[in-house]
């Protein structure tokens, strides 16, 4: 748990780079995920070194006998001038190289690493204030990263946006994600779905993974797959797994809809918020996607890759524009279909415009569906979220309510241990079930908007004559309230 204290430091060494001429968030967030490793590397050092100790061996190094003052803890207390040289001019070279052994996990991430930050004094303070940082307890230090990586406020350069922790952390619940699953994110950014999707595998498996040791290794190293086509993010995702003891997770550059993507039938569960934003060169498009559905939209594809990526009985919950929901295009519909006739439409999800201010005011909506190949839609679940526990300005308060979070998981669980709760329920409420026929005979819409139906309350109204004669008494007491006063003043 991030304490008031933690985030005062954090938000300390943030102002303190922004007032060095940092200004860049990403930029930010890039420098203190190198420094995160490089301290990082010298507590696995010391960590090897005190194993070889008791058992009297000697293992290979991260640090060479001559490469031991580029050590965390042997430059952190010296002079400011010193650890500045020191970093821009060797620890960052020598972490840019480091290739095999135990270190690849770590160093497979840092090869285009630079060291940016402008002069002595500065770099001083950060490497100061980091070392002061409760970095040893794995739990807390993963919660220190996330909170780093909350104070993004940019929006990226091809529609990618943060999505919120509590938004991820109900896709997730949704899910339900078991040691044995093969988890992805084709556009994974920070990694925030990986990494909640890995925190809830070991919340509510603790002593399997304990005492499993096929399982244990499994979420340690194949569990997870992220790819992305921004090398800064992937260097904060591969961290951000790192430090949540996911240390051998495939985090790795690729255009999840080119070509050079050839995952089929791999993956268990996907969870994902991919871009919405723009179009697409449609030669560079896999031919595999554009056969099912023939579009430049990156939001469609996207759907279809989930589909290809995903093996049969594989589960997915995703996040799409409200612009997949109801598109009348030839490719908007085709999608829709697939998911509809030969697949299985779970659930929809309709959330409030809000959700995903500052970084943007679209409209969105969340996706649940299993792969099956032979179809199995018989009824889709849409739920209407009015609130998701935050105001929906660009402040995005916390108002303490949780929103309709809570109800949302609990009634998407009913659908399968309590069906009855569900398909007694009225359109006029929030969440109800809609027959596939009806969705088919409408074109396979998606909107909730198409079935909700509103509900009025019929309001009565007295005779104006009766209101004409109250108002006739309320100006007579009016007049003999000011006879009363003119009375008093003779």
């Amino acid at each position: 748990m991030i304490t008031g204290e933690l985030k005062n430091k954090i938000d300390k060494i943030w102002d303190d780079m922004y007032s060095y001429g940092i200004a860049n968030p990403l930029t930010v967030i890039e420098q203190l995920t190198y420094l995160f490793f490089i301290r990082s590397l010298d507590e696995v050092e010391t960590a090897n070194e005190r194993q070889d100790s008791l058992l009297g061996i000697k293992t290979d190094r991260i640090f060479p006998e001559n490469k031991q003052h580029l050590r965390w803890s042997k430059f952190k207390d010296r002079k400011a001038e010193e650890i500045f040289q020191l970093l821009r001019d060797e620890v960052f070279p020598f972490i840019k190289k480091l290739q095999n052994g135990k270190k690849s996990s770590y160093a497979r991430y840092m090869r285009d690493a630079n060291f940016l930050l402008p002069n002595a004094l500065i770099t001083e303070k950060v490497v100061t204030a980091i070392d002061d940082l409760p970095l040893q307890d794995r739990d807390l230090k993963g919660d220190i990263y996330e909170y780093m990586i909350s104070k993004l406020q940019t929006a990226g350069r091809i529609g990618q946006f943060r999505t919120p922790r509590h938004i991820i952390k109900m896709m997730v619940r949704l899910i339900d994600p078991k040691p044995e699953d093969t988890i992805a994110d084709p556009a994974c950014g920070t990694g925030g779905f990986l990494v909640l999707a890995g925190q809830y595998v070991k919340d509510n498996n603790k002593d399997e993974l304990l005492t499993n040791r096929k399982f244990a290794q499994h979420f340690a190293s194949t569990m997870f797959t992220g790819y992305d086509t921004d090398q800064t993010m992937l260097r904060i995702s591969a961290m951000n797994m790192i430090l949540h003891g996911m240390d051998n997770a495939r985090i790795e550059y690729n255009d999840s809809l080119s070509k050079n993507n050839t995952d089929t039938e791999k993956y268990s569960v996907i969870l994902a918020n991919p871009p919405f934003k723009g179009s697409l060169d449609h030669d560079a498009v896999s031919p595999t996607l554009t056969t099912v559905v023939n579009t430049k939209k990156t939001e469609l594809l996207f759907l279809a890759l989930f589909l290809r990526m995903l093996e049969p009985g594989g589960r997915c919950a995703c996040i799409v524009p409200d612009g997949v929901l109801f598109g009348n295009s030839k490719a908007h519909i085709a999608i829709r279909k697939e998911l509809i006739e030969n697949h299985k439409l779970i659930a929809v999800i309709s959330m409030p415009s809000g959700v995903f201010k500052p970084y943007a005011g679209v409209s969105t909506a969340v996706l649940v569906f299993t792969k099956t190949g032979t179809g199995g839609t018989d009824n889709v679940w849409f739920y209407d979220m009015k609130s998701d526990g935050f105001s929906l300005d660009d402040k995005r308060i916390d108002l303490g309510t949780g929103g309709d979070i809570e109800d949302i998981v609990a009634r998407y669980k009913s659908l399968t241990t309590n069906p009855e709760m569900e398909a007694t329920r009225a359109r006029t409420e929030q969440s109800f079930l809609v027959p596939k026929q009806e969705i088919v005979d409408n074109g396979y819409d998606l909107s909730i908007n198409r079935y909700k139906q509103n509900g009025y309350v019929e309001e009565y109204y007295d005779h104006p004559s009766v209101s004409i004669e109250r108002f006739k008494e309320l100006e007579e007491e009016i007049l003999a309230g000011i006879a009363e006063l003119e009375a008093m003043f003779e």
